[in-house]
């Protein structure tokens, strides 16, 4: 990082909920003036979603109501889960049921605007994807290996400022349900603070975290993307011989 600028990186404050459409237009900015200055962007990330509304563009869903989502996201997961199976019995299908974000989100699309999400989903707009030339690999690592660095990363993490990160969070009483809150370790690391957890069980709950959304992402990686985006093993793997070798062709 030092080498190297980064862009949107710690770009938005945590009291700001960034959406995907948000980081979208913000990156497809930077794209555009990198490319006007002669600069090559390289879009590095795990997560999925966010690179495929950049590619492929987003739904036109409109703005959500203030206080359906408000009422929304104060629900417990039990309630907007059985409300969703009721309302869009198809999202409520496809969708695990420990999953709260998005559970809300296709309960609150459906409140606000009267439509499933799936009648959402065919029409996407604002993607660069067929604007730009494309050249991706996907880093796919042994899975074992890819857990145990996930679990060492933590601890790194525990050493290198994320307790007084969360910490600093804690003090601003923020909403809990913004994306900031939420994000892997906050939440068990406040509450070690709090002293409602022990250390030891801090870091395995925050390690565990850490490999589910690794698992998420890895599935993610391994089976949306299109089958002509290379895949490749990180170990002893040419970076260089690879991207010659497409600029070659």
């Amino acid at each position: 990082m030092k080498s190297i600028p980064h862009h949107l990186f710690g770009e938005w404050d945590g009291a700001a909920a960034c959406s995907t459409a948000d980081w979208a237009n913000a990156a497809k900015q930077t794209i555009a003036d990198m490319h006007r200055i002669g600069t090559m962007p390289i879009l590095v990330g795990g997560t999925g979603l966010y690179m495929r509304t950049l590619l492929d563009g987003i739904s036109p869903i409109p703005a959500i109501d203030p206080d359906i989502r408000a009422e929304i996201r104060a629900m417990e997961q039990s309630a907007a889960r059985q409300a969703l199976e009721t309302e869009d019995p198809e999202a409520a299908g496809r969708l695990a049921p420990a999953d709260t974000t998005r559970t809300a989100r296709a309960l609150e699309v459906m409140r606000s605007t009267g439509k499933p999400m799936w009648q959402w989903h065919g029409k996407h707009e604002g993607g660069i994807g067929d604007k730009i030339q494309l050249h991706p690999l996907v880093l796919v690592p042994e899975r074992e290996a890819l857990y145990n660095r996930c679990d060492a990363r933590f601890e790194w993490m525990l050493d290198n400022g994320a307790v007084e990160e969360a910490e600093a969070l804690a003090a601003r009483n923020l909403n809990p349900e913004l994306p900031v809150m939420r994000a892997i370790g906050v939440r068990e690391i406040i509450g070690w603070l709090k002293g409602e957890v022990s250390r030891d069980e801090m870091i395995a709950r925050g390690q565990m975290s850490t490999r589910q959304y690794a698992k998420r992402q890895y599935t993610w990686f391994r089976n949306q993307p299109p089958d002509w985006w290379h895949r490749a093993q990180p170990e002893n793997f040419d970076l260089n011989a690879h991207f010659e070798l497409i600029f070659q062709n």
